[in-house]
């Protein structure tokens, strides 16, 4: 049997705990015809008391990472029938661990990353890797707490650095909601006959090109990359892409896509080269399925650009 779960994600004191007793009270998604299980990763000021919730939620606790593991979980959610689980998740754990743990038949439905709109910038500044952990996968965002002099800006900005997928919402100190209405134009112009990508803006524009294939489909690219040879793929094929850091040097990973056609030039692992050329989704066994393939139609060699790693 399929357990749909809910993660509620952030970091202590974010205002987890008050949104899931709220969601566990409304009756648009608590209807009482379900059993639902709380599991609750870590306790702050607010707290869950049994008589606040409905007689079809049980509550439990994991105080400790390493408790957090399959078997247990299955035997939590058993003990109490629950058809749903419902996760509010310590702020200092790895989501993989999470992931990791999940029982057969445990399915996330929905992560929710909820935020302390006076205090997530700060997070951000001193434990960006695990702010970039917890916005990489998230579908909703709810910065709360937000007043008048709140820099909205800075906070669409932070969800964007990471994620473009993210749906942003603000709650004020009154409890009114405001969704997030800041365009994020992109730094080139995909309706240009040649969209040019800036060295700069490499990581955006990979990281959109993963989100919206669709979009950039049929349309000529000209950008700069490293060469990366796999014995894999096709004569004539090779990868071009650049190491992409998201948060720190820890997470640095090469990103790039199949292309195929290098005319008369002889390339090898770690070239730099510039090159021009028509996007579409192709099968590739680099991908073991479908994917982007540039159809290079100009190809030279380059200089590395400075910094070699692309940021967002």
């Amino acid at each position: 049997m399929e357990i749909p779960v809910y993660l509620f994600t952030g970091f202590l004191e974010a205002g987890k705990t008050k949104f899931i007793k709220e969601t566990m009270q409304d009756e648009n998604f608590n209807d009482q015809s379900r059993k639902y299980l709380i599991i609750q990763c870590e306790e702050g000021e607010e707290e869950i008391e049994a008589g606040e919730l409905p007689g079809n939620v049980s509550l439990c606790t994991f105080e400790n990472e390493e408790d957090l593991v399959a078997d247990r979980l299955a035997a939590r959610a058993k003990r109490a029938d629950a058809d749903v689980v419902v996760v509010e998740y310590n702020g200092m754990w790895s989501l993989d661990k999470f992931y990791n743990s999940l029982p057969e038949g445990f399915m996330v439905y929905q992560e929710i990353f909820i935020a302390d709109s006076t205090t997530i910038l700060s997070y951000n500044a001193n434990m960006r890797q695990l702010v970039v952990d917890k916005l990489t996968s998230a579908e909703m965002v709810v910065f709360n707490r937000t007043e008048g002099g709140t820099d909205k800006e800075a906070l669409h900005k932070l969800v964007r650095g990471v994620s473009r997928k993210a749906n942003i919402c603000y709650e004020d100190v009154n409890g009114e909601i405001e969704f997030d209405t800041i365009e994020d134009p992109l730094p080139y112009d995909l309706e240009a006959p040649v969209i040019e990508i800036k060295d700069e803006d490499f990581a955006i524009f990979y990281r959109d090109m993963s989100e919206e294939l669709e979009k950039y489909k049929g349309k000529t690219l000209k950008f700069k990359g490293i060469v990366a040879l796999d014995s894999s793929l096709p004569s004539g094929t090779y990868a071009i892409g650049r190491h992409i850091m998201t948060c720190c040097e820890a997470d640095i990973a090469y990103r790039g896509v199949v292309a195929k056609g290098h005319g008369k030039l002889k390339l090898k692992t770690r070239d730099w080269v510039i090159v021009e050329g028509k996007l579409n989704e192709e099968y590739s066994p680099l991908y073991q399925g479908k994917g982007p393939v540039l159809s290079v139609t100009h190809i030279e060699p380059a200089e590395r650009p400075n910094p070699e790693v692309a940021t967002f």
